[in-house]
């Protein structure tokens, strides 16, 4: 088990056991006004700086992504604007599939792939569609629910 996971785990024990005292004492009439509790955690250098590292590269990702995604909504907006009857579904349709080929060409040029199998066909082009699109408003929903 990772060791802050451990860390972390025990001082919900340690809260959750404070909360129970603070129960049972104040049923004797006793008030607990002040427990000396050490809560801040100080990491060896190394595991600061390795998770400073893994947070910073998280962000760049991240911003890496929202730029991508701004890029996508604004050539989605551009095609449909400027093709008469271009829906944005058929547009993102046709990223799709451009994104699909894209990736067997680069599949298909790497030394280090022996053998991959991905379905390929007429009707597989859009089911892949389907689930990326399915999984997105997945991920959408979920996180409205989670505010």
């Amino acid at each position: 088990m990772n060791y802050l996971v451990l860390i972390f785990s025990i001082l919900l024990e340690v809260y959750m056991i404070m909360d129970a005292l603070y129960q049972v004492m104040g049923e004797y009439g006793y008030i607990i006004e002040h427990i000396l509790m050490v809560e801040d955690i100080i990491h060896d250098p190394c595991i600061r700086r390795s998770m400073n590292e893994i947070n910073a590269g998280g962000v760049g990702v991240a911003k890496q992504r929202q730029a991508i995604t701004d890029g996508l909504r604004e050539n989605i907006l551009n095609f449909s604007h400027k093709v008469e009857g271009a829906s944005t579904k058929e547009v993102m349709d046709l990223i799709m599939i451009t994104q699909y080929f894209d990736t067997i060409k680069d599949l298909g040029n790497s030394s280090k792939n022996t053998t991959v199998f991905i379905p390929h066909g007429l009707g597989h082009v859009r089911d892949i569609s389907d689930h990326i699109r399915n999984g997105l408003m997945e991920g959408k929903t979920g996180s409205v629910h989670d505010d």
